[in-house]
């Protein structure tokens, strides 16, 4: 059955989460939280950003996502690719890409090793660096040398950018489609690759340049929004409602034991393939905490998504938390109590 939330933990994660916004390391937030088979509940505290008033984040509030687009669009394509025969976890990513010439030591890496971020692919992703290039993409990235040998856990963006091109490639639609039919699937019509329109429920992210515009609506990932805001790593925008959908969506197929794909997909990305540091590992995307019972991802922007398929549970941190600049470390301290919040069992 599954655990519900104690009222202390959600009154301690509601104080949290007023701190962080008091302390400046975010205009405002979302805390989305529930389980299996129950409505999720709501948190929110301070504003969607002084542009637009005292207006506050509501679970309508969309947000840019950020690394959260890898479990929310590319990780579930996978899943869905694999069932379909369209791709295979331990051939070498060149066999779904385009046909390519000449040496390709990065499209060695096979699609289970850039799901765990240990191919050994350069970690430093500057697609600028490509501009005007001859060669398309997927070809400039497959011909890059490896910066480390492959089976060590090392983050890297370009390996999600890699399988976002075979997805499109495989399936003879682009990302962004490949995502909108996924999402509608599944209930969820306010998730989408950008851009959006500058309103009053959408989190602007950081302003760069003094009086440039703000980044508002569009990837706050330069290497995204190069690619014009759709790629395997980053780009997506949602709202704490359907990430709250989402999760509940994982968990309960996760408990369906015999006949959901998504949950055979979720079940078999929670083995741990390679050790980030003491008590964290790595499965297929998703990092793997208290002892493989809680799976989670965070988003550059100051989002998260964390799992229990054990007890059931979910939570879910939407922030624009770069508003000011990389304030991550600001919301440290909610993240850290979501994470021992969802563990406790």
């Amino acid at each position: 059955m599954p655990v519900p939330f104690a009222a202390e933990d959600t009154t301690r994660l509601k104080e949290t989460l007023e701190s962080v916004v008091a302390d400046g390391a975010t205009p405002g937030g979302v805390l989305a939280y529930g389980t299996t088979g129950a409505s999720p509940a709501y948190i929110s505290a301070g504003v969607i950003a002084p542009e637009c008033g005292d207006e506050a984040p509501t679970r309508y509030t969309a947000y840019d996502i950020a690394s959260l687009t890898k479990v929310v669009a590319t990780w579930p394509l996978v899943g869905q690719a694999l069932s379909n025969g369209l791709l295979d976890l331990d051939e070498p990513i060149r066999d779904f890409l385009p046909a390519m010439n000449g040496e390709l030591p990065s499209a060695e890496a096979t699609v289970r090793q850039l799901l765990a971020h240990t191919s050994g692919l350069r970690a430093s992703t500057r697609l600028d660096h490509y501009r005007g290039a001859d060669l398309p993409l997927h070809e400039l990235l497959c011909r890059e040398p490896l910066d480390d040998a492959p089976g060590t856990h090392r983050y890297i963006n370009r390996g999600y950018i890699l399988l976002g091109l075979a997805l499109a490639h495989v399936n003879g639609l682009p990302l962004d489609d490949l995502g909108s039919i996924l999402w509608d699937r599944l209930g969820m019509t306010e998730t989408v690759y950008g851009p959006l329109s500058r309103s009053h429920r959408v989190a602007p992210t950081e302003q760069r340049i003094p009086g440039a515009p703000r980044i508002w609506g569009v990837a706050h990932d330069d290497n995204a929004a190069l690619l014009g805001g759709v790629a395997g790593h980053a780009g997506v925008f949602s709202t704490p409602v359907n990430l709250a959908l989402y999760a509940e969506r994982l968990l309960a197929a996760s408990a369906d034991k015999d006949t959901a794909a998504l949950g055979e997909w979720l079940r078999a990305s929670l083995v741990p393939q390679a050790a980030i540091e003491p008590g964290l590992d790595r499965g297929l995307c998703w990092i793997l905490a208290a002892g493989g019972r809680v799976a989670y991802h965070h988003g550059f922007t100051g989002t998260s998504l964390y799992l229990a398929p054990e007890s059931g549970r979910y939570l879910v941190i939407c922030t624009n938390a770069v508003y000011g600049g990389n304030a991550r470390a600001k919301i440290a301290p909610l993240r850290a109590l979501a994470l021992k919040t969802i563990s406790a069992t």
